[in-house]
């Protein structure tokens, strides 16, 4: 199981800081990106994603309402993948073919409430489920249990995708989430905000490698 730092920033300032910071002990981020109608809070323009020259590779995690707007706004060479919300207004296959014609992966970012059935019809043409298992918005909401059977429904319904798990990320859940399946974690607050980012980093390292030698 993979750990990827994931930067949630309102102003630019707040993302180049974060940014610097994970240059020193990643290759891969994920960036948040909010327009403040699909959740509450607003980051700063997507655009100036562009002109920040970076060594990181990465995937945006779209918390807007219009996905196909926003990736209009950006073209980074180091953009990997991006994860939209399947509760946000858009045309899936549409959108899915446009990131394809641009040689981006697609992921589909799902919130708490909604249930596996509903996005059955467009699992196959995406490659990662993304599962908050917080509300979606800003660092640091509380943990939703509910959503662990989803992802285990997810594992045994669609085995070929990969899985993944934005929001409440702690040291402490990592082995529920590797038993699993869970192929990659999000974490956001407990790297940037509390003490040290790459010491932190690293501590999940250490506990995924702890885990995955038991």
């Amino acid at each position: 199981m993979k750990v990827v730092p994931a930067i949630l920033a309102e102003t630019f300032n707040d993302f180049l800081l974060r940014i610097g910071q994970a240059e020193r002990f990643t290759n891969y981020v994920q960036i948040d990106v909010m327009d403040g109608r699909f959740v509450p809070t607003r980051s700063f323009s997507p655009e100036k994603i562009n002109g920040r020259r970076t060594s990181l590779s990465f995937e945006i995690h779209l918390m807007v309402k219009d996905p196909s707007v926003f990736m209009a706004q950006i073209d980074s060479p180091r953009l990997a993948k991006v994860l939209y919300h399947f509760e946000s207004e858009v045309n899936h296959l549409e959108f899915i073919r446009q990131m394809e014609e641009r040689g981006i992966k697609t992921g589909l970012a799902i919130k708490p409430e909604t249930q596996v059935s509903t996005f059955r019809e467009i699992v196959p043409h995406v490659e990662t489920l993304m599962f908050l298992t917080v509300d979606p918005c800003c660092y640091g909401h509380p943990f939703k249990p509910e959503v662990l059977k989803k992802i285990e429904e997810a594992k045994n319904t669609f085995p070929e995708k990969r899985i993944s798990v934005d929001g409440g990320v702690s040291l402490d859940k990592l082995k529920t989430f590797m038993d699993l399946g869970v192929d990659y974690v999000c974490v956001g607050s407990r790297i940037f905000l509390e003490g040290n980012p790459e010491g932190n980093y690293r501590r999940f390292i250490q506990r995924v490698r702890e885990l995955g030698a038991h």
